[in-house]
Formats: C-alpha cells, structure tokens, sequence
C-alpha cells in the first residue's frame, strides 16, 4: 500500500510503540502483581485484534523463526547466570522433572482431552506434547522480578528444570505432529530419537561452551562491545550445529552457556550486562509476537475446553509429575508443593504450537487456540500467586538488600585479585568496628562502603555499621578468611 521508505517506517512506528508500551506497563505489572509474560501477551492480543489494534499478522513461519532465536538468547542468558555450584545441588531432580516429569505432563494432559472427549487420542497426545514443559523465559521474570528469594536448592531446581526441559517438549510436540500428520501414533522410536537428541546435545553443547570460552580468551579486540557479538554469534552456532546432526540444540545451547558463563573471562561484567538486556529484549519481543497470531474473538470459542485444560494441568498433571518424579529426592512437603505450583507456561507452548500449524496437521488451529488459553489462564492462576504461595509456605528467606551503587571491575586479561562486596549483618564480627582495626589479609583492603543512599570513602576511622555493602579488593585466596570475618560474598 505504501511506498518506501514509508512502508519500513511505518513498520518501525508499530514495532517501538509496542516494545515502548510494553516495557512502560512492566511497572504497572511489578507493582499489581501481574506475571510480565501475561502482560506481554495480552499486548501483543490488543495490538492484533480487529477491534483495537487491527494488526493482521499471522506469518506462523516467520514467528516460528523469530521465537527461536528469542528462546536462544533467553536460554544463553538463563546459563550464563547459573553458577556451577547450583547445578551440582539441583542437576538430580532437576533433570528428572526435565525428562519423567514432562512426559508424564504430557500423557495426563493427553488423557484429559481424549477422555473429555475435546480431541481423539493422537491429537490428544500432542496437546500434551505442547504444553508439557515449563517456560525459562516465564520462570526467569516471575523468579527475579517479583523479588522472591528462596532456598538455594529449591530455587535452583526450578530455574535449572525450566532451562533443561524444552528439548524434551520439542522432540515429543515434533514427534507427535508427524504422527497425527501421517495418522498414526507414536511409538517408541520417539523414546529412542529423544534419547539421541538429548546426548548430542549434551555433548555439542559441551564442546560448544569449552571452545566458546577458550576463543573468547584468546581473542583481543580493539573493542569490548564486539565481545558480546562474538557470544551471540557462538550462541546461534551452537543452537544450529546440533541440529543439523540431529541433536537438540536447545540444550546444548544451555550447556555452552551454563560452561562459558563458569570461566573468566574477558569484559566478562560486561558481557552479562548486555546478554541480560538481549535476553529482556528477545523475551518482550518473543511474548508480543505470540499475542499478535491469536484473535481473542477465537479465544472464545475454545473457551471452556482450554479452562478445563488449565485447571487440569494446574492443580492435576503437574503436581502429579512433580510429586511421583521427586520421590526420590529429600525436598521437604513444602517445596514440593511450591515446584508443583510453580511451573509456568508462556511463549514455548505457544511457539511449539505453531509446528502442527504449519504441517498442515487436522485441527491444528483449534489446538493452537486451545494452547493459548491454557498459557494464560496458567499466567494468572499459578503466575499471580507465586508470591503468595511461596510466603505462605514459609519458603522465602531473609536475603541482603540491593545496595544502592554497585562497584565492578570490567577487565580485559585475567588479574590476581577482585573486587567482592560483602553485606555486613547485625552478628556480623566487624559491625560497628573501625576500618581500621579490621584484621584484613596484607594484600586485601576495603575500598568502599554503600550505606542505604549514600557512598563512603573506606578511610582508617570509617566505622563499619549493620546493613552497609562494603566492597573489599583481594585475592581468591583470601576470600575464604575474609567470609569468616565478614560473611557470605554477595552475588
């Protein structure tokens, strides 16, 4: 209809409207509660519905595309900020929910809709496959936007189950489209294939995090900013090598992350600052283009169906998995039942269903509206009750302030000592202590202290007060002393 360069500009217009709004409202949710995936969502519906918006985009395609890439980035993040040690506390269960537990999901949500009579068991099975797994991008922003500071365990569990379990969603979701398409049903081969995908991912995925970290090292840049290029463009590869072996590029894509995001390196404050602004930006992009390909007037329709669907899952299919998949682990009543309540749906569901959309599969729309409904009603009921739940049962613990400036050291080769900060509790030993009697190592001294709004200069007669964040420079070896006297470094 138009020429350029109006065309693009007006496309431009449309696309920062959207990110602007959505990103302004993101305040309105924080303070109301709202989950931001829901918030996203129902912007990207307004913006394409006929009676507001008017914006007519239903390229399944082009989103399927786009919200790959966006989940890639939002995993690379996810792994970058997940230390080591987590992993080793939580990789038990957690790889247990990733796998037992979403096909388990997956089959009672199956059984749900066969036996309600909603759809014949092979299209059944691949409702189920859709809405099997948790999504990283959900958890991540309802976990660090709503301020919620749970048992390190707990919380790792269901941050590293969240990142670790797409894969198995999309190996049933691909599997079961193929089935429904030829109209057979799945068999075992898909246990065999998702075998397969898992251990060349896995393995890709290490090789991809090893080799991204030892280039990372060995590269010097005239500039920092192309760093954070580089892990990009590592992060695409290692999503598209596996794949095209026939792995699961979703979970070497986290593997690599998880390995590079452990490893020092280079501008490495830097790099985390700019994946976790691509990360924000790829999710608010992903949830507003998954709204855009649904019309609420077709929501209606599939109403009552996608309600029962949701309180299925809810409050049946995934505490059932979580419950029987936790069995052997020792988490106490509590967080079982906060792991079971926890696990939110957002873009993935919606972004695996548009797979059967575009294989033509039979009822493929209806299930792709069936899958969005399920999303939000999930995005209100469990997403705006996390916090509630999680006070409730007593799970959340007392964790420092945010200080109110944060000192870092941006480098570019590997120095011997580091900057830590430590929040100094009522018990610790140096409150209300004189800098200057504090018994620091011979190479470790304080360097700044953070008191509510203000920055103080670390001087010999400063006296060190509960609830300041005081910024130490030292050695790795020191550390350890250094938590004696302090406490725990924060992170």
């Amino acid at each position: 209809m138009f020429s350029e360069p109006t065309s693009t500009a007006i496309i431009l217009f449309t696309g920062g409207l959207l990110l602007a709004v959505s990103v302004l409202a993101s305040r309105f949710a924080t303070r109301t509660g709202i989950p931001l995936a829901l918030l996203f969502l129902i912007i990207g519906m307004i913006a394409g519905s006929d009676d507001f918006g008017g914006i007519d985009f239903s390229d399944y395609e082009l989103a399927f595309r786009v919200g790959t890439v966006a989940l890639i980035l939002i995993l690379f993040d996810g792994g970058l900020n997940t230390p080591i040690r987590s992993i080793k506390q939580s990789i038990a269960p957690a790889s247990v929910l990733a796998t037992f537990g979403v096909l388990l999901t997956a089959i009672l949500v199956a059984l749900a809709a066969y036996l309600s009579g909603m759809l014949p068991w092979n299209q059944a099975m691949l409702l189920g496959a859709v809405v099997s797994s948790t999504d990283a991008a959900a958890v991540f922003s309802v976990l660090r936007s709503s301020g919620l500071h749970l048992s390190k365990r707990t919380g790792n569990t269901l941050e590293l189950e969240s990142g670790a379990n797409d894969p198995i969603a999309v190996i049933l979701t691909m599997s079961a489209a193929t089935a429904v398409a030829n109209g057979s049903y799945m068999g075992f081969g898909a246990a065999i294939q998702a075998i397969l995908q898992l251990g060349i991912g896995l393995g890709l995925g290490l090789v991809a995090g090893h080799a991204g970290a030892a280039i990372l090292n060995y590269a010097r840049f005239l500039s920092g900013g192309l760093y954070p290029v580089l892990t990009v463009a590592l992060a695409l590869l290692t999503f598209a090598v596996p794949s095209l072996m026939w792995g699961s590029g979703f979970l070497a894509v986290y593997v690599a992350a998880v390995i590079i995001g452990n490893k020092e390196l280079p501008h490495q404050s830097s790099l985390r600052r700019v994946h976790d602004a691509v990360a924000w930006f790829a999710q608010v992009g992903l949830f507003l283009l998954m709204g855009l390909l649904v019309n609420p007037a077709e929501l209606i329709k599939v109403g009552w169906s996608g309600l029962l669907i949701a309180l299925f899952l809810a409050f049946i299919a995934r505490p059932v998995a979580v419950l029987l998949s936790l069995i052997p682990f020792d988490f106490k009543a509590s967080d079982r039942i906060f792991l079971s309540w926890a696990g939110l749906r957002g873009a993935v569901p919606i972004l695996l269903a548009t797979i059967p959309v575009m294989q033509d599969v039979p009822n493929a729309e209806t299930i792709f509206n069936i899958v969005f409904f399920i999303v939000v009603i999930n995005a209100i009921i469990p997403g705006m009750t996390v916090s509630w739940v999680t006070k409730r049962l007593g799970l959340q613990i007392n964790a420092p302030p945010q200080p109110g400036a944060v000192l870092e050291i941006d480098t570019l080769h590997h120095l011997k000592k580091d900057v830590v900060s430590f929040y100094i509790h009522d018990v610790s030993p140096v409150a209300d202590t004189h800098i200057k009697d504090i018994p620091f190592p011979d190479d470790a001294s304080a360097l700044m202290i953070v008191r509510d709004a203000d920055m103080i200069t670390a001087k010999g007669n400063t006296i060190v007060k509960p609830g300041d964040h005081m910024y130490v420079l030292c050695s790795k070896e020191d550390q350890a002393y250094l938590r004696l006297i302090m406490g725990s470094p924060e992170e």
